[in-house]
């Protein structure tokens, strides 16, 4: 079965109750091997495929369904591709509530403390609208001040949820692979925002496709750390 007819077949909500059901380690990552077996299989034909889009904050994108408000991706974040350059940091928070799935590796969210600065604060607030793979960074000139406010951990076959609109960044430990299923559903009234300098005015950033050949080595090297990570010992 190729990527594109794999992916056509995901549903949000199955992969979601699987999850709340306790069960999406024993299923999630055999769907997760077959998505990026299929997206082999396509490059090897020479086939169109799922795009491997290098998100800025510093993984690689796999898209899989974006149906309305809800949305299911994978995320990898690796050493074979190169992170995209960012323009203003790692802290941001989303319009939609984000519930992810931990494939392998280790993933600490590291919630932030954002208050309006009565002075001069140490950054601003940019909004991120994005259309296509354009990111339009709007500089509010709203000075903030940022400081944590507590982290959590999650390790290989757990589940993390993060509400709409909570400032956080986001670690990889253990050394630099990780990968999660990630689900999106959009809330209403919310925005896209990221923390950057004072001096950065509004600007575009287009974000771009992964480079052929890392995209490969990348997918190859994911699917060989699922397997490892998920497979059981025979009796």
């Amino acid at each position: 079965m190729s990527a594109n007819s794999e992916a056509a077949g995901v549903r949000y909500e199955e992969i979601r109750e699987e999850i709340h059901a306790g069960t999406a380690a024993r299923t999630l990552p055999a769907w997760a091997g077959r998505i990026l077996g299929g997206v082999l299989e396509d490059a090897a034909a020479g086939r169109p495929s799922v795009p491997a889009v290098r998100h800025p904050l510093g993984f690689l994108c796999l898209p899989l369904e974006r149906s309305g408000d809800l949305g299911v991706c994978l995320h990898i974040w690796t050493p074979e591709v190169r992170p995209a350059p960012s323009t203003t940091s790692p802290v941001h928070c989303h319009s939609w509530e984000l519930l992810s799935f931990v494939l392998y590796g280790t993933v600490r969210n590291v919630r932030m403390d954002v208050s309006e600065a009565s002075g001069t604060g140490t950054q601003q607030v940019f909004e991120v609208v994005s259309q296509g793979d354009l990111d339009e960074l709007r500089a509010t000139g709203r000075a903030v001040h940022c400081s944590p406010a507590g982290s959590s951990t999650h390790r290989t076959g757990e589940s993390y949820t993060l509400p709409a609109g909570v400032f956080h960044s986001t670690l990889i430990e253990d050394g630099r692979d990780a990968a999660t299923v990630a689900l999106g559903r959009q809330t209403p009234g919310g925005g896209d925002l990221s923390l950057g300098p004072l001096d950065v005015a509004s600007h575009k950033v287009r974000r771009s496709r992964s480079d052929h050949a890392d995209t490969l080595r990348a997918l190859r090297r994911s699917a060989r750390r699922i397997a490892a990570a998920h497979c059981s010992p025979r009796r």
